[in-house]
């Protein structure tokens, strides 16, 4: 598990995420909230300690203009990967069968 002291960081594409880690604030308060997973099973995935997910759930719910704005941002960043011909993963699941 990882330590149980997170700090949130933004100098991975100015999106809020656990120090070190590559695993958004966003991504952690999606599996939790709005996929219904445990929290402990959420960090088992993420090799996280518990406090982690908590911690990154205070932080999301804490700052809500910061979160809608990288929330903008990555949205952005993802049509413009689509109108530069990149495919959803969705599309590429349906190429395979």
């Amino acid at each position: 598990m990882a330590q149980s002291s997170i700090r949130i960081v933004t100098d991975l594409h100015a999106e809020p995420h656990i120090e070190g880690r590559r695993v958004t604030v966003r991504r952690i308060q999606g599996l939790v909230e709005e996929a219904g997973r445990p929290v402990e099973e959420v960090a088992e995935q993420l090799d996280l300690d518990v406090a982690d997910v908590y911690g990154a759930l205070q932080y999301y719910h804490s700052h809500p203009d910061e979160m809608r704005e990288a929330e903008r941002e990555r949205a952005e960043r993802e049509q413009q990967a689509r109108d530069d011909g990149a495919k959803t993963l969705a599309e590429i699941k349906r190429e395979r069968t």
